[in-house]
């Protein structure tokens, strides 16, 4: 796992957005730019202490639209979509393991750690050397980022 760097269009977006997302009062968590098929989608992730609802989804599209119809910083046709980050979200920026301290996350591997290709653990901290976790047992271990494949937060329903 490397921690997300922006394309060049993801990063434009982001900049342009992010001074309207905080007006709303939500976090901007993340900006993805891809294609599947033959579209393009350009995928705007949002959040807030209180939750995410389809209310705020459409209060936050009207004026994103705009400023990318303005700015026009995507070279192709896309389809835009405003969401929720949801509540097993991937951690894939050095921010989001800071804001994420402290709460319970699922890690893959690509390789076995410990015997497990999956572990489920308190998040201590992340840099670019590795992730640092409490495990179960209650150790605290640092994985290296390079055999993680994905961390997402984990909650107990």
């Amino acid at each position: 796992m490397k921690f997300k760097k922006f394309g060049g269009t993801e990063q434009k977006v982001y900049d342009l957005i992010k001074p309207i997302t905080d007006e709303l009062g939500y976090y901007l968590w993340d900006v993805c730019y891809e294609k599947e098929g033959a579209m393009w989608y350009l995928r705007v992730f949002i959040d807030q202490d209180e939750g995410i609802s389809i209310d705020d989804c459409e209060r936050a599209t009207a004026p994103i639209s705009d400023i990318l119809d303005e700015a026009d910083p995507v070279p192709q046709q896309y389809m835009l979509e405003v969401g929720s980050a949801g509540l097993e979200r991937e951690l894939v920026k050095e921010e989001h393991f800071e804001v994420c301290k402290g709460d319970t996350v699922t890690l893959k591997f690509f390789k076995p750690v410990d015997g497990e290709k999956e572990m489920r653990a308190e998040l201590v901290g992340a840099d670019k050397e590795g992730i640092t976790v409490i495990k179960e047992d209650g150790t605290e271990k640092t994985i290296p980022l390079a055999d993680v494949s994905v961390v997402k937060l984990w909650l107990d329903f």
